[in-house]
């Protein structure tokens, strides 16, 4: 399967492979992951004890929907992403960056979480 892809997505890959062998979420500290396209961002927390979503968030969401892929769409996103968590009683998470590197749009989402007063 990772013969086919591009360099860029195989290297991705790579890097998602290896950071997955230690990130894992809890009830107490779920996992928060990042998927990012080229038009949009998506967020969810997840349980990986009993594989479920607690909380989730897009571009592609109605109140979201003029948000685009960049910094600026990040941070808020995260910001709107930590009040969620705040609803929800989820002070705590374990931050899989997917891959991605820790850059741009995936470290504004974090800070903007961060801001929002949820603890990685």
């Amino acid at each position: 399967m990772l013969k086919k892809l591009n360099d860029k997505n195989r290297k991705r890959l790579h890097r998602k492979i290896h950071i997955r062998k230690t990130v894992y979420g809890t009830a107490e500290r779920p996992r928060m992951t990042v998927f990012r396209s080229g038009r949009n961002i998506y967020v969810q927390v997840i349980n990986d004890d009993e594989g479920k979503t607690l909380a989730s968030i897009s571009t592609l969401e109605k109140d979201f929907a003029s948000f685009k892929a960049n910094v600026d769409s990040g941070s808020k996103l995260g910001e709107a992403l930590g009040g969620r968590l705040k609803d929800k009683n989820i002070t705590k998470v374990v931050f899989d960056r997917n891959g991605y590197l820790y850059h741009g749009v995936v470290k504004a989402l974090a800070d903007g979480v961060r801001k929002a007063g949820i603890e990685f």
